[in-house]
């Protein structure tokens, strides 16, 4: 099979990778988009987008992109501090009073923006009725204590990361951060993303689709990992192991993991993120609808300092955190926002300098690096479930890496 779209000839293994992955059966329909300093090198499409209707995937197809969105959220949150709104150094309770309850009034912006405030997990069951009410959602955590020191460790915020950016960013401009997407970053580039989809935009996203159920999903979205498998049937060398402890949590419906991961839950609904009330939501850690050359442009335009100064994109990409996640037990790294090189953010050797961005529950990355000038985009619709993710979107990455040479 051919893929549609176009591909620089430089970039041909990109196109062999992709179309590999239609022909071994992983993928039901995807996207890649790269830029290359700006320019665009790599726009490939194919596949369905809905696999009951056999809907194809077109030039324009958006879809969920689950935690991709996390660098979108953090972008919206830098824009406010450079503009000298919000002091990402200083106590979160400046700009949300309610927030200095039950030991929080120590926990800095800088901490939600490197997952150390030690709030992963709702710990009340949010309600269907609230799931378009953020600053509801968000007034729940803001009653609640930590589970750790602030500062002292990480771990990932799943869908919790959202909510607390979002009230602070709506704190401080008094817009959601779907609004401010739209004002401030999308709307004036045309970028092919949205933060709350509008109907038209709902009406066409491709829909996701389960994929392999034989494994657990990666760290990056809602829904839970509970009941996929069994802790024997992963690998690990036993108690203490990470690999054997994450598989521990995720047969556990009450571990931090599994909480973190699954409240608020969209498969309350029918359909689950599928929904049009998730994608119409835009949840700030996990509710971007995006194509793949929209995620790619978005990277571009960062990379190219057309959205935040270069020395604010550099300052963020900085290593804040890394080692043992308390959540996902593997090794995470994370600037202010956005990903670093990990075990959770799987990167080419040759990105491991400077590469920086966002995966997505099932598979889905948004990347860049302005040390090769790179700036990637992926989606897809078949969910990967495999314990360490999907390596789709890596042997992608990889093969562009390849093509520099």
């Amino acid at each position: 099979m051919t893929a549609h779209g176009d591909c620089d000839p430089r970039f041909a293994r990109v196109r062999e990778v992709f179309e590999k992955h239609f022909a071994e059966g992983k993928e039901l329909g995807a996207a890649f988009a790269v830029f290359l300093d700006g320019e665009p090198v790599v726009d490939l499409w194919d596949g369905v987008a809905d696999r009951h209707t056999e809907r194809p995937w077109e030039r324009d197809t958006p879809v969920l992109a689950y935690s991709c969105t996390k660098a979108l959220t953090a972008t919206a949150l830098l824009l406010q501090a450079e503009r000298g709104l919000v002091d990402l150094t200083g106590p979160v309770a400046e700009v949300w009073p309610e927030f200095a309850v039950n030991g929080k009034d120590k926990i800095t912006i800088e901490h939600l923006l490197t997952h150390q405030s030690g709030l992963p997990a709702m710990e009340e069951e949010v309600p269907v009725e609230e799931f378009e009410d953020m600053p509801t959602i968000a007034a729940r955590i803001a009653g609640q204590s930590p589970i750790w020191e602030p500062g002292t460790a990480h771990g990932y915020h799943a869908i919790t990361y959202g909510f607390l950016i979002g009230e602070v960013i709506r704190r401080v401009t008094g817009k959601s951060v779907g609004e401010v997407v739209a004002a401030e970053i999308a709307g004036p580039r045309k970028l092919e993303l949205w933060l709350g989809a509008p109907d038209d935009v709902a009406a066409r996203a491709a829909r996701l689709s389960a994929g392999d159920r034989s494994g657990v999903s990666g760290g990056s979205g809602g829904g839970g990992s509970a009941g996929l498998r069994t802790v024997t049937e992963f690998p690990g060398q036993g108690p203490g192991d990470p690999l054997y402890e994450m598989s521990k949590a995720m047969g556990d419906p009450g571990s931090l993991m599994n909480r973190a991961l699954g409240n608020p839950n969209p498969n309350k609904l029918k359909g689950g993120a599928n929904h049009p009330v998730i994608l119409r939501a835009g949840w700030p850690a996990m509710g971007m609808v995006a194509t793949a050359r929209g995620l790619a442009g978005f990277y571009r335009d960062l990379l190219a300092g057309d959205i935040l100064k270069p020395e604010t994109l550099e300052d963020a990409t900085r290593r804040r955190v890394g080692g043992p996640d308390r959540v996902l037990f593997l090794d995470s790294a994370f600037g202010l926002g956005y990903m670093r090189p990990s075990l959770t953010f799987l990167t080419p050797g040759k990105g491991n300098e400077r590469a920086f961005g966002h995966t997505g529950l099932g598979g889905s990355l948004g990347l860049g690096d302005p040390g090769h000038g790179l700036a990637m985009g992926y989606t897809m619709n078949k969910l990967a479930r495999a314990l360490t993710g999907s390596l789709r979107a890596y042997h992608l990455a990889e093969a562009v890496y390849d093509s520099l040479d």
